[in-house]
């Protein structure tokens, strides 16, 4: 093909280099002039021209990445041995991604990204290199603080609630996907679900937004800017695509704040341990009660609860799931009282039950409450 010729629309071949110089000089002279002209037909003004290069006014998404990368860290470590990341390799390390929470150095990441790592180094979107102070981590939730001796850093906007996304509306995420040199890389995608219950202790937001490995701990974000969610987890096998999950905003203050002020999550537990149904465990629509197969804790054999009592309510609020169960008791400290509605031998009764801790009284698994599969 000679050079400067191109494929139009129809096939056809076409010089492209003739006119390219007239309408070339046409434009300048309306951009210099300030000036209306028409080309081939159409009315052409600066404004026009250079709206017609940007992609602000479409999307929104690049102003969003802007504003969130300074926020954004990278974060590595060498991995312990004998963890359950551990492999025989002499460069040994292992990498994430962190939100800054608070300007004087704290940040949030997953639990899984620093669980087992040592020299911990956070990594800022200006190449310098902090190592870390302390890590606390909350396997439970997946989330964790990490804190650096920096000041002046720029916290992220943490939205109040992911319960006021739609499915359907444009997230970003941003994060370290596969190397560490790749370091707040954005994605972009929609949110495709909220409220899922896979393989976690709370609900999750589901996103088709690429999530790779190392964009684990990184933000999901709005086009307001705010941050709904800590990417954490997806599926991943032959014949799966962009199912990630995030943890919701709600949850991430919820266990930051306890990090920070106790060092650990001070999560409440009715000290039961709990059986789901088939439906609810297979995600069918249910209304299902949960069945109490054993009593762990003092606090619920002074309320008078038994093995077989079904499990209805929580303080006038139905239950169908451990997860629903944890969502509950987020608001609510150990020592406080609930009022659960249950039914033993066909009779409706309301217990008065003090909370106990979240794993004070565990002995197997230290989960909370305990779920088996109860087929029905």
């Amino acid at each position: 093909m000679d050079k400067g010729w191109d494929r139009g629309g129809t096939g056809e071949y076409m010089n492209t280099n003739r006119h390219k110089k007239s309408i070339a000089v046409l434009l300048g002279s309306v951009l210099i002039a300030g000036s209306v002209m028409t080309v081939d037909g159409n009315v052409v003004t600066a404004d026009a021209v250079s709206k017609s290069k940007s992609t602000y006014e479409q999307t929104g998404v690049p102003q969003v990445i802007s504003r969130m990368s300074p926020s954004v860290v990278g974060i590595i470590g060498k991995v312990t041995p004998g963890s359950m990341n551990d492999v025989d390799d002499r460069y040994n390390l292992a990498h994430g991604t962190g939100v800054i929470w608070k300007s004087d150095g704290w940040i949030i990441t997953n639990a899984h990204v620093v669980d087992g790592l040592s020299g911990i180094t956070v990594v800022t979107s200006d190449g310098k290199s902090y190592k870390a102070r302390a890590v606390h981590s909350d396997p439970k939730s997946d989330i964790a603080l990490v804190k650096i001796n920096a000041k002046s850093l720029k916290p992220a906007k943490f939205a109040a609630s992911a319960q006021e996304a739609i499915v359907g509306e444009t997230v970003v995420a941003i994060g370290t996907p596969i190397s560490f040199s790749l370091r707040n890389s954005a994605s972009v995608g929609v949110v495709s679900g909220l409220n899922r219950s896979v393989d976690g202790s709370y609900r999750l937001i589901q996103t088709d937004t690429a999530i790779n490995p190392g964009n684990s701990g990184g933000p999901l974000v709005n086009l307001k800017g705010e941050v709904i969610g800590i990417n954490s987890k997806k599926f991943a096998a032959v014949g799966i695509e962009n199912m990630g999950f995030s943890i919701p905003a709600e949850t991430v203050s919820y266990v930051a704040n306890h990090l920070l002020k106790y060092g650990e999550v001070r999560r409440a537990s009715l000290g039961l341990e709990l059986e789901e149904s088939w439906s609810a465990i297979v995600g069918l629509p249910s209304d299902d009660p949960l069945t109490v197969t054993k009593v762990r804790s003092g606090e619920a054999r002074k309320a008078g609860i038994e093995d077989q009592d079904v499990l209805y309510a929580i303080n006038g609020k139905r239950v169908y799931s451990v997860v629903d169960i944890n969502e509950r008791l987020k608001s609510f400290m150990p020592g406080q009282q609930v009022r659960l509605l249950m039914q033993r031998d066909g009779d409706i009764i309301e217990v008065t039950l003090k909370l106990s801790q979240d794993g004070a009284m565990a002995v197997e698994g230290g989960e909370g409450e305990f779920v088996n599969v109860k087929r029905k």
